[in-house]
């Protein structure tokens, strides 16, 4: 049984590594965006309201997809002074606690809410009402899955934190590294 949810913690790890890795690109294309938009403005006098819109639209993008990924990398912001003087089994406790109580019921709620937001704004076409404005439901889409890849990648963590606790070997990401 733990084998195949390991198996499943590292089909679940890949997935946020893949979506991670993708979103580097788009921090990238967001800077090049807004440069590009700050020259047309200030150099041209010209903009275009969909151009800023985009760079919000990015941001959001990068912000909400890479919460999964930046969970895998233990990027999270914690209490450091308290819990990196713990034992490893007292902060795989409290990682599996805070998980359990805490990261799921959270990410699946608000995956939940922002669902209806999402779903309407997609049924009408909601287009921003600036001039030039870009459609919405893209954007609200990214809440739902955004929060749905960080749940993911918190079942991840907690299925590790079970297995290190049951004696089945080391945590993945100490291996690797240590925490910031």
């Amino acid at each position: 049984m733990m084998k195949g949810l390991l198996a499943v913690s590292r089909w679940i790890d890949a997935l946020n590594e893949r979506v991670g890795r993708a979103v580097y690109w788009l921090v990238l294309i967001v800077a090049l965006v807004s440069a590009g938009n700050a020259i047309s403005r200030y150099g041209f006098g010209a903009s275009s309201n969909a151009w800023l819109e985009l760079q919000w639209y990015m941001f959001s993008a990068i912000f909400l997809l890479a919460a999964g990924y930046t969970l895998k990398h233990n990027g999270h912001v914690r209490i450091d002074v308290i819990y990196g003087r713990l034992s490893q089994r007292a902060r795989a406790v409290i990682d599996l606690v805070g998980g359990l109580l805490f990261l799921l019921p959270m990410t699946l709620l608000i995956m939940w809410l922002s669902w209806t937001g999402f779903a309407e704004s997609y049924a009408i076409g909601e287009i921003s009402p600036d001039a030039g404005g870009l459609l919405r439901w893209p954007v609200k889409l990214l809440i739902p899955l955004g929060f749905a890849l960080l749940a993911l990648q918190g079942l991840s963590e907690i299925i590790k934190r079970i297995a290190f606790l049951a004696g089945l070997g080391p945590l993945m990401e100490e291996q690797a590294e240590e925490p910031v």
